[in-house]
């Protein structure tokens, strides 16, 4: 099995606003970036979004591997918040779930993969980091 890094950022111009995302992935030595926006959408969603894509380019299932991210609320919602909100039928206390939509779809690719999440500090000099954060912020500016 191989064992695969999955770097992802999200931007977004105004919020909401013409959006993108970014993902790297690297694996034995081999790398592969991916990038994708959407005219009018929010950070969050592209931060989910660039998680997703990643893994949905993973060409086998049951893969090990290390989700990068700036984003805590995407860390928090995966492997914090989401177990609640399937426990109460994808329903939170205090109204809906903002992006339920991709965080179904999330679960959905994480079920199917052994994942690990490391939070990264954004704009801090995080090679990898930059360079998702440089994918995802000229897929957003393709709207402008």
């Amino acid at each position: 099995m191989a064992h695969i890094d999955l770097y992802t950022d999200g931007a977004c111009r105004g919020n909401p606003g013409p959006g993108g995302w970014g993902a790297l992935l690297r694996w034995n030595g081999h790398e592969k970036e991916l990038s994708g926006g959407e005219p009018n959408t929010t950070n969050n969603r592209m931060e989910i979004m660039a998680v997703i894509k990643g893994l949905e380019a993973l060409k086998n299932p049951a893969q090990k591997v290390t989700i990068h991210t700036d984003s805590k609320y995407v860390k928090d919602g995966a492997t914090q918040w989401m177990h609640g909100w399937k426990a109460k039928g994808w329903k939170k206390s205090g109204g809906p779930i903002k992006n339920l939509d991709l965080w179904q779809h999330l679960d959905k690719l994480l079920q199917v993969h052994d994942t690990k999440w490391i939070w990264i500090k954004g704009h801090a000099g995080h090679p990898e980091n930059e360079r998702v954060d440089a994918l995802a912020t000229a897929a957003a500016d393709t709207y402008n």
